[in-house]
């Protein structure tokens, strides 16, 4: 089964054509592709597809441990380079068709670079979901291994719990971002990002993926966190979003429509053995 390997900012994806798909992509399949030490290594599988009408890519983004994210602003940027070095787009605009919903892309700077109108941003508690009375939830309090956090929650098509801090640290991220990633007022579980304000324009996250752990970066994340400093009148509407693995461009309009910007890289492409997956010491 071919395979390409790509990274956007240190967030490393594994591309395969959906056409090219020789077995059934179980959960222990997936996890044995992307375990670093008995597979490839990655921080999950895109699995790309053509629509009948030649003008609408489809994007499945499955996480590591096997689960299906809705929306990936790091794989949408990836499988777009990987369509650019195929030679399936080049400068226009085209559409990709994902869990979370329909983005609109276009990929510049020779390939270099993709920008990704991501969809609007909602804080609505029903949308995101999480538990409790229909609201938006913004400024409240979580408390997690014995420690009191305030946060706000919102979903550009995934959910996402940004927590307000003023020294983040890989530490904390690692150590309470899983009890939040699996809170009870989040039924299907979240996505978290630590969020310190820099400055009007400026903004540092460190992110614990939902189904991937700790990351890099994560485009979605850039996103939320980047439309909550908007929302609470932290930030401007251009801001740079630092992460451990790079810097991403985001733009929020009024209505909290998110367009991001950023570099994708090629690493390597190969072939995955199907002796190999059809051992189920993963399974």
């Amino acid at each position: 089964m071919r395979f390409s390997k790509y990274q956007a900012l240190g967030n490393d994806y594994i591309v395969i054509d959906a056409a090219d798909i020789g077995v059934n992509l179980t959960p222990g399949r997936i996890r044995h592709i992307c375990h670093r030490h008995y597979g490839i290594g990655s921080d999950g599988i895109l699995v790309g597809s053509v629509a009948e009408d030649g003008d609408r890519y489809g994007l499945r983004i499955l996480n590591p441990d096997g689960s299906e994210a809705e929306k990936s602003g790091n794989g949408i940027r990836i499988f777009c380079k990987y369509l650019w070095d195929e030679g399936a787009v080049r400068g226009d605009p085209f559409e990709v068709h994902t869990k979370g919903g329909l983005v609109r892309c276009r990929v510049h700077r020779g390939g270099k670079n993709v920008t990704v109108a991501m969809g609007e941003v909602s804080f609505d508690s029903l949308k995101i979901p999480v538990t409790g009375d229909a609201r938006e939830v913004l400024n409240e309090s979580i408390v997690v291994g014995g420690k009191a956090f305030r946060y706000c929650a919102a979903t550009i098509g995934n959910p996402h719990c940004v927590i307000l801090g003023t020294e983040i640290s890989k530490e904390e991220t690692c150590k309470y971002g899983p009890l939040i990633e699996t809170d009870a007022r989040f039924p299907h579980r979240t996505n978290v990002q630590f969020m310190e304000i820099l400055d009007r324009s400026n903004i540092r996250i460190e992110i614990w993926e939902r189904g991937a752990g700790y990351t890099l970066a994560s485009g979605s994340s850039a996103s939320a966190a980047a439309a909550v400093a908007f929302r609470l009148r932290l930030c401007d509407a251009r801001i740079t979003v630092h992460m451990p693995g790079g810097r991403l461009g985001i733009t929020v309009s009024a209505d909290y429509a998110i367009t991001m910007t950023g570099p994708v890289a090629k690493v390597f492409e190969g072939v995955i053995s199907l002796d190999t997956l059809a051992r189920r010491a993963l399974e």
